[in-house]
């Protein structure tokens, strides 16, 4: 079968479209043949070296969607999706191939308001928002402020709709807070760090937000200031040194609550069962995700260097 493969980490050199043995399922194990799959930012991060227990040579890709060919009776010929858990494309090979190898109970039922590639863009960001918004108790009638305009922001104010929430956006470019707005969202621009309370407070008829989403890494301190009573702050980044002064006098003293998130802390069953929920949300009427390219899995090393080059757009390989 045609594979993504990288044989080192630390650049980008050894990473080529090769072919290499179909892998053979064996007990509890089902083969997918995969029709779409996304390339995620820590996709890139592992092969440039940034996670040190990956090993090689390695089959990079988090987020699938397919059809099973091989395993149990029941579930041969039906379309899955799947994916993003703790080691799949780290130190077990990965779904940017024409098949994947993973446990049976690892894939979730694909929606059948979704596209195969539409599936393969979800994984990551939509896991990640989903747990950034079960943890932080995020429900109907919550303040609820998003702070950055990437693909898990997106995921979090479409979840966070959905759940009846009221969702705010603050993004740092005006042309972005625009374009948020013409779709409908409660989205404005920031301004310094110092300014974002009084921001958040206009936004929420003078209440402070009940929970705080920052998505970007960099407004921790800022959102710790910005919470209400009680709140609390969702993280799922940082600055490149992991550094950020903060007051943790305004954190205790209003009981508020930091609350680290990461997708790699789940096994891929973790991540399925997440996915069968996210699923029922996108049945319910969950807005069908978009912005992302197609490219064949011969352009992958091609599609690597474009965002390694600062490409911002969502890039889904077809096999």
């Amino acid at each position: 079968m045609q594979a993504l493969q990288f044989s080192d980490t630390g650049t980008l050199d050894s990473l080529q479209v090769r072919d290499v043995p179909r892998p053979v399922p064996g007990p509890g194990e089902i083969l997918i043949e995969v029709r779409a799959t996304g390339i995620n930012p820590s996709d890139l991060k592992n092969v440039l070296g940034s996670f040190p227990y990956t090993t090689a040579p390695r089959i990079p890709g988090r987020d699938f969607s397919g059809v099973v060919v091989s395993g149990p009776p029941e579930l041969q010929g039906k379309a899955v999706w799947g994916g993003t858990g703790k080691g799949f494309g780290f130190y077990r090979d990965g779904c940017h191939a024409q098949y994947v190898l993973v446990p049976a109970d690892a894939v979730a039922p694909m929606p059948a308001s979704l596209s195969f590639s539409q599936a393969a863009t979800c994984g990551v960001p939509f896991i990640t928002a989903w747990d950034a918004l079960e943890r932080s108790q995020v429900k109907a009638g919550t303040r609820f402020l998003i702070i950055g305009a990437g693909a898990v922001a997106s995921a979090a104010q479409a979840l966070g709709k959905a759940r009846g929430a009221n969702v705010v956006v603050g993004v740092r470019r005006a042309e972005v807070a625009k374009e948020l707005q013409a779709q409908g969202v409660n989205a404005f621009q920031l301004q310094d760090a110092a300014q974002l309370p009084e921001q958040a407070r206009a936004r929420f008829e003078q209440h402070a937000p009940e929970v705080v989403f920052d998505t970007t890494g960099y407004w921790l301190s800022a959102a710790v200031d910005s919470v209400d009573t009680f709140g609390r702050v969702v993280i799922i980044a940082a600055p490149a040194d992991g550094v950020i002064s903060m007051s943790s006098l305004n954190l205790y003293r209003r009981g508020g609550a930091i609350i680290g998130v990461n997708s790699l802390l789940y096994s891929l069953q973790d991540c399925a069962r997440m996915l069968e929920k996210i699923g029922a949300a996108f049945e319910d009427g969950l807005p069908v995700p978009g912005g992302f390219i197609e490219l064949p899995l011969a352009e992958a090393v091609a599609a690597y260097h474009r965002i390694n080059e600062g490409g911002s757009e969502k890039i889904v390989l077809i096999p």
